[in-house]
């Protein structure tokens, strides 16, 4: 991380919802992690291009279930403990979704609260949304909406635009007052925490540069999640004396790409067995 104490950036999380910039990648670490998204999303081009962008989670979730790389990054030590500092020390993740807008793409996510959606209780869950290319205004990086996640859920419409990244195109039913908006601008290597209950969204990409960034959701063990099956969760660091969540093993090295990918077509189900059967995100 970056030069920030623990009580810093509980000071910080606390009052806002959110927390940037917190330095948690080398430039080395930085290069790999981005080439291998860019072998992943060259290999899923075509399958990506043909389906609109509220379809794409089924090949952009939880793959830190099925790629080894993808779970180094999502429990690299300086991500955990930047989490550890708002969650405590016992951490599972429980989703995952990579959120790329390139050139061109129609790509943007509108102003919603996670916590409406994810029918996770109690709250204790936090978001790390770790860049891997410089996000920025022009390239449609995370905004928020300060102090909001102290304000309760409010409703939300579900509007099933195509170019929504959120599968239902969720988006808050009330005004959001545009100019309290914080744009979490991150570097390379760079990360933001933020509250299940901050509203949030991000514009299209209008740049010609990428904008490639992993948004890993971490609990605490004593969270439940209600659902017709056992939810996946992978503990990362500490122990889970609760036992609400089915652990998964880190992914192997050694599995080929079909088995990889059945991995994360069964976690992918799982989760939205969860989550879609209410609302979700």
């Amino acid at each position: 991380m970056k030069s920030e104490t623990a009580q810093e950036i509980v000071k910080q999380y606390t009052q806002t919802g959110f927390c940037f910039p917190l330095r948690v990648l080398d430039e080395s670490e930085v290069r790999d992690f981005s080439s291998r998204f860019l072998d992943f999303y060259a290999q899923r081009k075509a399958r990506l291009s043909s389906i609109p962008a509220r379809e794409q989670s089924a090949l952009l979730s939880e793959t830190h279930t099925s790629l080894d790389w993808v779970y180094k990054l999502a429990a690299h030590p300086r991500v955990l403990d930047a989490v550890e500092s708002v969650l405590g020390p016992n951490l599972l993740i429980w989703g995952s979704r990579w959120f790329s807008k390139m050139p061109g793409d129609k790509t943007y996510v509108s102003w919603h609260q996670d916590g409406t959606y994810w029918g996770l209780q109690p709250p204790n869950v936090t978001t790390a949304w770790i860049a891997l290319s410089r996000s920025g205004v022009e390239n449609g990086c995370l905004r928020v909406i300060p102090g909001s996640h102290l304000q309760g859920l409010l409703p939300q419409n579900e509007t099933y635009a195509p170019e929504n990244a959120l599968s239902r195109g969720q988006e808050i039913a009330v005004e959001v007052d545009e100019d309290q908006a914080v744009e979490l601008v991150l570097q390379p290597g760079e990360m933001s925490l933020h509250h299940i209950g901050i509203v949030h969204g991000s514009k299209v990409n209008t740049s010609d540069q990428p904008r490639i960034g992993i948004a890993v959701r971490y609990i605490t063990p004593e969270v439940v999640q209600s659902g017709p099956e056992t939810p996946y969760a992978m503990l990362v660091r500490g122990s889970d004396r609760y036992n609400h969540f089915e652990h998964l093993p880190p992914p192997s090295t050694g599995m080929s790409e079909v088995e990889a990918d059945e991995i994360q077509r069964k976690a992918v189900e799982r989760m939205l067995t969860s989550v879609m059967a209410k609302k979700e995100n």
